[in-house]
């Protein structure tokens, strides 16, 4: 597992846009997750042996990958996304574990891989991905990262009595104050760039999973009503556009040329 990868890199540059499109996909996975277990009645545990076959095979093509593959690389994170919601819900509904129980698990399952691949490759870079252990290492942090924002984003709208829109604007609060140390610090060589990106890369996960409950759940609950697959299909479309956007517009620097530097 410690093959070296391209030089190039098969990862994206960590740019606004990226983070656009992680809400985005993000969203549409707790929606899309949402779709299949409840809407269609699947239930949690099937669904998430769906969800989680589907993440193998993309996730398969994309190590294999030799480049960075704009559509490749977002179906992996979306089926991270929608995969976490369902394995999600099986542990905190179908186990009865509760939202903040599941949450404090997979808090430490996160620091758990964290520290593993920090111990194994003596880096977090997310831009410099060099092997293939590295890669694995970065991929499952983000699958527990994005099951863990379901779990704290429902623990929020559920829990805390902060609702859908008060759990948003909760998180979307702290992923701007992140946002603003970023910016502040960003000349200074001390500055903890990693621990930023992965703070804002597990903030965003539960800011998606609210968002889109606000979209999906009943005005008397605090949403809109706009239903899973209607927000689906709308999440869908403006993520495409935005993929095909950011693929289709001049050339951008590969991820370990971007932000070396900085992350």
């Amino acid at each position: 597992m410690t093959s070296q990868r391209n030089p190039a890199g098969n990862l994206p540059a960590i740019t606004l846009s990226f983070w656009v499109m992680k809400i985005c996909a993000t969203t549409l996975g707790e929606t899309a997750g949402d779709l299949l277990s409840m809407t269609l009645n699947v239930g949690y545990a099937l669904s998430t042996l769906i969800l989680f076959a589907a993440f193998a095979v993309v996730l398969t093509l994309q190590l294999r990958a030799r480049q960075y593959h704009p559509f490749l690389y977002w179906s992996v994170i979306l089926a991270t996304s929608t995969a976490g919601t369902t394995m999600s819900d099986f542990m905190d509904r179908t186990l009865g574990l509760g939202y903040l129980t599941g949450s404090l698990i997979l808090v430490g399952l996160l620091i758990a891989v964290l520290t593993t691949w920090w111990l194994t490759e003596r880096s977090l870079s997310v831009t410099n991905v060099r092997t293939l252990r590295a890669e694995a290492f970065y991929w499952t942090a983000i699958l527990f990262s994005n099951t863990l924002g379901t779990a704290l984003g429902d623990f929020l709208a559920d829990d805390s009595g902060l609702g859908f829109a008060g759990g948003a604007a909760l998180i979307g609060g702290a992923i701007a104050l992140i946002a603003a140390v970023y910016f502040v610090t960003r000349s200074s060589p001390a500055a903890p760039r990693v621990a930023l990106f992965w703070a804002a890369f597990v903030l965003t996960r539960p800011f998606g999973a609210t968002m889109g409950d606000v979209l999906t759940k009943p005005t008397d609950h605090g949403g809109l009503n706009l239903g899973t697959v209607g927000s689906s299909a709308v999440l869908a479309i403006v993520l495409i556009a935005a993929i095909c956007y950011t693929s289709f517009r001049p050339h951008m620097p590969p991820a370990t040329e971007a932000l070396d530097a900085e992350i």
